[in-house]
């Protein structure tokens, strides 16, 4: 069968016809009706059942078609039925094609005795997520509203908190097979017409077979550089969303998925989050510093004790010292080593924390850290100042509002904590110059990874 193959207006051989196209699915419906015109008109809704909302097709759809007035003779049929009759969206098609990917999008298809083509109805539905708290991104002040994998419900949350005809929405389908939904918005006027052209070009000129999550338009929209920093920010907030609109970064909302994709990004980004503009001036700053502080701690505190204790003992005060060198007595491994164990086996206790069902999985991971903890030290394997150096770092690796960045930390913090143990504080040294002018040579959508951002918040808008 050619799919686009026109439909012919017998009745029978049109719903044969996308019978075959869908390889006779379980789950499609053929619900026949005979419309209420002079004379008589056959017609067939064909839909598939769990992504076509069930009342929809009861209430905008079967209802006025079979309760409404006599409809007018054939020639005038489709007019009234288009105009007067059906509640619901809807739109004419006459391709196979066209037909059998309207179902697959959760719309009922109507096709008519003598019709040759068919009438889309809009009726998606089916069990769907509600609006919910974000469970990724907590707030003390602010909303409380995420979004969820619905992508009309999605664009509408941040419609509700902008309501400026300057806001923009363009749709576009990405995924050979998938044919997924992905729309992009942004503010004219304060976008860069260069970035949005770049982000249409690679939506619209990528290969792609399929698109389950904005992880997957994240890949396509990367400037493919060899990296361990993130370049594409994503989000389930509405707020943030809005602030970056705001700020002429553009949103791309994917159809399936919670998370939104912000771009472009810089690195400051990453320690901003929307709660920081509910606080006081001062008390954002301090929160920031903060956050800047606790990365620097969750990179750097387990490759200054390794490089204080193998290579550097004389920049440690002799009474810690001598502390120091009497915990770790007896421990027979080098400090790398012991390191090691506590991070690996702290990496390993917060994935399962991760994975296991969320009523054990806290539980777990705090009673684990601490009987590992105070086991491996009286067992003589570590000291007790590396317990206290790991905790540290993995505290303030949880003080960093973007996920991708925490994961970013601990792999840099690993390859860090290997230079150090080799070449001391001159290799530590060396290395934060690398990665330094790594980042500064990184670009997201051609834009700097270091720059200060967009021109809005150049201009002093907050990001």
């Amino acid at each position: 069968m050619n799919p686009q193959e026109r439909l012919a207006g017998s009745l029978m051989q049109n719903k044969q016809t996308i019978k075959n196209a869908l390889h006779t699915m379980q789950d499609l419906s053929f619900h026949s009706l005979l419309l209420p015109s002079q004379p008589a008109v056959e017609g067939c809704l064909i839909r598939l059942k769990g992504i076509s909302d069930d009342t929809k097709v009861t209430e905008k759809v079967l209802h006025p078609l079979l309760y409404s007035n006599e409809l007018p003779l054939k020639k005038d049929f489709l007019k009234k039925l288009t105009q007067r009759v059906l509640a619901s969206d809807l739109s004419a098609g006459s391709t196979c094609q066209e037909a059998v990917h309207a179902i697959l999008e959760g719309h009922t298809v109507l096709v008519i005795e003598g019709y040759s083509g068919f009438i889309d109805l809009e009726t998606t539905g089916g069990a769907r997520r509600g609006v919910e708290e974000p469970s990724s991104q907590m707030v003390i002040r602010g909303p409380k509203e995420s979004f969820n994998e619905t992508l009309r419900t999605n664009t509408a949350l941040i419609r509700r908190r902008l309501k400026t005809p300057d806001l923009k929405l363009e749709q576009f389908v990405v995924g050979e097979v998938s044919s997924t939904k992905v729309n992009l918005m942004y503010i004219e006027g304060k976008v860069s017409p260069e970035t949005l052209r770049l982000v249409k070009e690679r939506l619209t000129s990528n290969e792609a077979k399929i698109v389950l999550e904005s992880g997957y338009i994240e890949r396509l929209l990367e400037d493919h550089q060899i990296t361990l920093f993130p370049t594409m920010n994503n989000t389930e907030r509405p707020d943030e969303v809005v602030s970056s609109l705001i700020a002429g970064r553009i949103a791309l909302l994917v159809d399936g998925t919670p998370f939104v994709l912000l771009c472009p990004t810089s690195f400051k980004h990453y320690f901003y989050s929307p709660e920081d503009q509910y606080q006081s001036n001062m008390a954002g700053k301090l929160i920031l510093f903060l956050r800047y502080a606790a990365f620097f701690l969750s990179v750097f505190a387990p490759s200054i004790y390794i490089g204080m204790i193998t290579h550097h003992q004389a920049l440690i005060p002799t009474s810690l010292l001598i502390s120091l060198y009497s915990q770790r007595e007896g421990v027979p491994f080098p400090a790398l080593i012991e390191v090691l164990i506590m991070e690996i086996t702290f990496e390993i206790l917060r994935e399962a924390g991760v994975r296991l069902p969320r009523a054990i999985g806290q539980a777990v991971s705090i009673v684990g850290a601490l009987v590992i903890g105070q086991t491996t030290v009286q067992a003589g394997l570590v000291s007790t100042a590396v317990v206290i150096v790991v905790s540290i770092t993995a505290i303030s690796s949880f003080t960093l509002p973007n996920y991708s960045l925490a994961i970013t930390a601990r792999m840099v913090r690993f390859i860090l904590m290997f230079v150090t143990y080799f070449l001391g504080y001159y290799g530590l040294l060396l290395a934060t110059i690398m990665f330094m002018g790594h980042l500064y040579h990184l670009t997201t959508l051609g834009t700097p990874y270091m720059s200060k951002g967009t021109q809005a918040e150049k201009g002093g808008g907050k990001p």
